[in-house]
């Protein structure tokens, strides 16, 4: 199958797209190479990928939307899977409008293609954050996402609306992935365990938001790609399906992907300690703006459409991480402080 998939040097990208290549499938990625983060650590995300025959890259932001344009006529996608987007929700209160131009802007971008194209299948990350200030948990694809705290959360729920819309109006078969918290090997390091890892290595405190009273539904990246994969065979036929998530007008699906079991933060540090071997040094610091005390995923609709369930233990995921970190930043077990 020819497959597009956009921001393949990214951390969830790059092992989706891995996947589908071992799988046997073509795969056209794009990404644009922002410096949100070390830049080469995309880089050899893609330079992996790169050792596929069936991998072929371009790197341009979706912003440009004659270039992106251009790479669908070249490849006619049967499926695309659209994850790139600026992450992070302090970030956007830092620079809004890199999440203006990349989430919003740039998905309008695919989504035109996507009209022109017409793929079996048209797959949009979405994130745990649109729930906002909902407090019934587990969240439930059927709840409402009317009040985001951060401008990360409301790009990417508006990504979510102009995504039906399209569906709706084109029929296009549309699956959002509201992702939970992926964490694992190859991640960013903006995101907790890369940063809190790399402090307790080389001996400097970590900064815990809200004294540590928060929760996450950390889910692990090989669940996530799994989850993917087998979504990926089964588009929305349209309105009047069954489960929680889908639309009752147009072939437009909405699925958390989570573990389903969220663990405090307090206990998540634990099993960074226990994978290091050392304690990590706390910097207690109050509850930061835009941030959700806790997330808590019902994956009833993942595991009715795919018969899966995330099932890594967190112990497990936090172990493979480490290991990561050490072997690429050549940090040895023995000897785990360094400069």
């Amino acid at each position: 199958m020819r497959i597009l998939v956009t921001g393949t040097a990214g951390f969830i990208g790059y092992h989706i797209a891995c996947r589908l290549l071992r799988d046997g499938h073509a795969v056209t990625g794009i990404d644009g190479m922002t410096a949100y983060y070390d830049v080469a650590l995309k880089h050899e995300r893609h330079a992996m990928l790169r050792e596929f025959a069936a991998f072929t890259c371009h790197e341009f932001l979706l912003e440009d939307a004659q270039a992106l344009k251009n790479v669908f006529a070249q490849c006619e996608p049967e499926l695309v899977i659209h994850l790139a987007a600026q992450a992070g929700v302090r970030y956007s209160m830092e620079n809004p409008g890199a999440y203006i131009n990349a989430n919003v802007i740039g998905t309008y971008n695919v989504l035109e293609q996507a009209r022109a194209y017409h793929p079996s299948h048209l797959m949009i990350a979405s994130t745990s954050s649109v729930y906002g200030a909902n407090r019934d948990v587990p969240f439930t694809e059927s709840q409402r996402c009317d009040y985001p705290l951060s401008l990360y959360a409301a790009t990417k729920k508006a990504t979510e609306d102009l995504a039906h819309s399209y569906s709706n109006l084109w029929k296009i078969p549309v699956t959002v992935c509201r992702f939970f918290t992926v964490y694992g090997p190859w991640g960013r390091p903006d995101m907790a365990l890369f940063r809190f890892t790399a402090n307790t290595l080389r001996g400097r405190p970590i900064d815990v938001y809200n004294n540590g009273d928060m929760a996450r539904d950390f889910t692990y990246i090989d669940d996530v790609v799994e989850a993917v994969r087998r979504l990926c065979g089964t588009p929305p036929r349209g309105p009047g399906e069954s489960d929680g998530g889908a639309s009752p007008v147009a072939p437009y699906r909405v699925v958390n992907i989570g573990s389903g079991r969220p663990v405090s933060l307090l206990a998540f540090i634990e099993a960074i300690e226990k994978a290091l071997g050392k304690p990590c040094i706390r910097n207690d610091l109050p509850m930061q703006p835009g941030d959700m005390p806790r997330t808590w995923a019902d994956c009833s609709t993942l595991r009715a459409l795919t018969g899966f369930s995330p099932d890594t233990p967190v112990q497990t995921g936090v172990d493979a991480f480490v290991a990561w970190y050490r072997a690429r930043y050549a940090v040895p077990a023995s000897n785990p402080a360094i400069s």
